[in-house]
């Protein structure tokens, strides 16, 4: 077996390992000292065991320890969408855009009417979108996500999601619904076309993503909000009203 990669995260770190048959294999531990973690464990185990489709992370085995708790995963070796957005030397073109947020939106579907009780995911963000060998999207980091109950629209959290990306009424009064899922998908959509973050720096006071993208289409100027090297033209950072 290879030494394992190693990549952290806010709730604990991921190992990249490659067996002695060559067959790689992630390995999610989880950070036991955080606040939560024991029950995030516990949901992506109950989530991610009982549920398949291509475009959603599979969990090989579950670990569970009294002082260590881990996933074996698939290995996503091109890593998320937020690295290929952000990091240097790495981009993507206008079509590997669209087919990840297609297999976003195909996942989606599949939590919200693959089963008996639809699956809310309630983190949706570019850091929990892996890319496969073939930079296919596998949604991920199910530790807050929510079932309805038989006939119902929606259910409360007291779980706060990632500022920028939950909708205004999970933020607000904890609703959790897959409306609110979808507009978290939009903000992500938003952000893959213009490699702007929802809590970017040139957002101030009432301006936001979803404000200047809107706009942009209202004033017909498209072309000053989406990502600068989709269009080959050197990046204005002065362009925010």
């Amino acid at each position: 077996m290879d030494s394992p990669k190693t990549a952290y995260l806010e709730t604990g770190f991921w190992l990249s390992i490659q067996m002695s048959d060559g067959m790689e294999v992630a390995l999610k531990v989880f950070n036991l000292q955080l606040e939560g973690a024991f029950a995030s464990f516990d949901t992506e185990c109950e989530m991610l065991s009982n549920i398949r489709h291509r475009n959603l992370i599979k969990v090989i085995s579950c670990c569970s320890q009294i002082d260590f708790k881990a996933l074996l995963l698939n290995c996503m070796p091109n890593g998320n969408l937020d690295k290929w957005l952000y990091f240097q030397n790495f981009s993507l073109n206008v079509l590997q855009r669209l087919n990840i947020l297609i297999d976003v939106a195909s996942a989606l579907e599949c939590l919200y009417h693959g089963y008996e009780t639809p699956i809310i995911h309630c983190d949706l963000k570019p850091s929990n979108i892996l890319l496969d060998d073939d930079m296919g999207a596998h949604v991920a980091d199910f530790g807050i996500a929510k079932r309805l109950g038989g006939g119902d629209s929606m259910t409360r959290t007291m779980t706060l999601a990632t500022i920028g990306y939950m909708a205004p009424e999970y933020g607000m009064e904890g609703m959790v619904t897959r409306r609110g899922d979808v507009y978290s998908f939009g903000i992500v959509v938003m952000e893959t076309f213009t490699r702007r973050k929802p809590i970017d720096e040139i957002f101030a006071g009432e301006m936001s993503l979803k404000l200047w993208v809107a706009n942009s289409l209202d004033a017909g100027a498209v072309v000053k909000v989406v990502d600068a090297t989709l269009l080959g033209i050197e990046e204005d950072h002065d362009f925010v009203s």
